[in-house]
């Protein structure tokens, strides 16, 4: 439990008898950890990305904004860590793998790449700046 030192002072203060006990608000804030990300984070688009690092309330919204970062930079495959645990995780990556329209097939990860714990992707091309969105390149 995470405490700011000023609150615990309140509190030693008031146990002696020298000063009102701290009000609900105080306690609450003391024992929640400010936020380190406030602000929002930009992380390194790379082929492997790690779950772990990720609030499960963010995962969903995370994992579908890198798919469309990854493929914009033209990836062509990914791997999604995201641990053996009860398969939570690896489930919720599956469906949004399933329903993204420009993942071509998705399966486990080599096993010395992480096995059932990650999930590799393969990506369609993305569409070319000098195309038409047809295909046919334009020189």
């Amino acid at each position: 439990m995470r405490m700011n030192l000023q609150w615990l002072k309140r509190l030693l203060d008031w146990r002696g008898g020298r000063t009102a006990a701290p009000d609900a608000s105080e306690v609450d804030a003391a024992n929640e950890p400010a936020d380190p990300y406030a602000e929002p984070v930009e992380l390194e688009i790379t082929a492997v990305f790690d779950l772990h690092t990720i609030p499960p309330k963010q995962v969903k919204a995370v994992v579908t904004e890198y798919l469309f970062q990854a493929h914009a930079r033209g990836f062509i495959s990914v791997r999604i860590i995201h641990g053996k645990g009860r398969g939570v995780q690896r489930e919720l990556v599956r469906a949004l793998l399933q329903r993204t329209p420009f993942v071509r097939c998705y399966d486990d990860a080599p096993p010395t790449a992480g096995g059932w714990g990650a999930t590799s992707a393969e990506l369609l091309p993305a569409p070319d700046e000098s195309t038409d969105g047809s295909g046919v390149r334009h020189l």
